[in-house]
């Protein structure tokens, strides 16, 4: 099962806490990797690697010049996260659970990119975030995933909170 995110036009000066913050949700709710477009960022990169290298893999972020080729050669369907399309709700039984491209925008969305996607889903067809958006989905998605070689893990607490370090 191959689950990626990409997320289109990375901009450093305005983007680098969304974009991380884009990886850590796709991460925690079981894809395997997040792909961005735009401003190379080897900061927000190096960010989310140490938060893999602490909390567990595997996961993976990596940087693309253009989205036109990982649509090309994308084996699978491609999902475009967009407040245009589809109700969630209307088509999540439609939507394999493996082999998807889920692709959320952060700069204007080329048209070409709404006719090459096999679903354009909108969350309630509202301006949102594109993080809530990917939680929302990937929730209902129900992916399962286990982490791998973690440095730290939380011990969940009624109140309070309890870390064990490896």
């Amino acid at each position: 099962m191959k689950i990626t995110v990409l997320r289109l036009g990375h901009r450093i000066f305005r983007d680098q806490r969304l974009t991380t913050h884009c990886a850590l949700v796709v991460r925690t709710f079981g894809a395997n990797e997040i792909i961005y477009t735009g401003e190379k960022d080897s900061e927000m990169e190096n960010s989310v690697k140490d938060v893999v290298k602490r909390w567990g893999g595997p996961f993976k972020i990596k940087h693309e010049k253009s989205w036109k080729p990982i649509l090309k050669n994308w084996k699978g369907k491609i999902i475009h996260l967009t407040m245009y399309g589809i109700n969630l709700d209307d088509c999540i039984k439609k939507i394999p659970k493996e082999n998807l491209l889920i692709i959320i925008g952060g700069e204007k969305v080329p048209s070409e990119l709404y006719q090459l996607s096999d679903f354009n889903i909108a969350i309630e067809n509202q301006p949102h975030s594109e993080v809530a958006a990917l939680a929302i989905l990937l929730d209902k998605l129900k992916l399962k995933k286990k982490f791998k070689n973690p440095k730290i893990k939380i011990i969940p607490q009624k109140k309070g909170k309890k870390l064990v370090s490896k």
